[in-house]
């Protein structure tokens, strides 16, 4: 190698040399000028994501929690203490429970005050049900043009089949000509529109 060549080697490796020494005084001005946000944003980090580790471990232990209480009033619908627990730990697996044991039961006065759930959908099934239960037509045709019930196009066909009792083949037509060709009951309506309405 000759001189010149050892000149540039060595320039070369000096800049190299040079410009890390250069980066590493840069980032350290940086961290120092820096440091307090940057020491805030890790805590954050690590607060945010403890906090939801531990928000993810409290749900799981409530939901498993209401299971149990589940499984036992499954076992022994009166007790009482499962029902609380229950309630306390998922209100809406709580509400489907009494649903359910209101169906059962027919029990007019729980479903009533099931009408106002929080959940649609147990909302929609209690008022259904007891309109269904208490042979409340008037509710029941308020149910049935509801729109996104549940049972709907099922109510048409109920009120329906009573006009049909009734004589009143005019209002069973114009209740079964509301529901649509994609409802999995309109091959039952249109059987009840020429078959059953005379």
């Amino acid at each position: 190698m000759s001189l010149k060549e050892n000149i540039q080697a060595l320039q070369t490796e000096l800049s190299s040399e040079e410009k890390f020494f250069e980066s590493a005084v840069k980032t350290e001005r940086f961290v120092k000028k820096y440091q307090k946000p940057l020491i805030a944003s890790l805590l954050a980090l690590v607060f945010g994501l403890g906090g939801y580790a531990g928000y993810e471990a409290y749900e799981k232990a409530k939901m498993e929690k209401a299971n149990s209480a589940l499984n036992l009033l499954l076992m022994n619908p009166s007790d009482s203490k499962a029902k609380q627990e229950l309630a306390n730990n998922s209100q809406p697996l709580y509400e489907l429970y009494t649903l359910s044991q209101a169906l059962k039961n027919n029990d007019l006065k729980v479903l009533s005050t099931l009408k106002s759930s929080k959940s649609g959908e147990v909302a929609d099934i209690a008022t259904y049900e007891s309109a269904i239960i208490s042979k409340n037509e008037k509710e029941l045709g308020t149910y049935s043009k509801k729109q996104d019930a549940i049972y709907g196009d099922l109510a048409t066909i109920e009120l329906a089949v009573k006009d049909i009792q009734a004589g009143n083949a005019s209002n069973a037509h114009t209740s079964l000509s509301r529901i649509k060709e994609d409802s999995s009951l309109y091959p039952l309506a249109q059987m009840l529109s020429h078959y059953g309405v005379k």
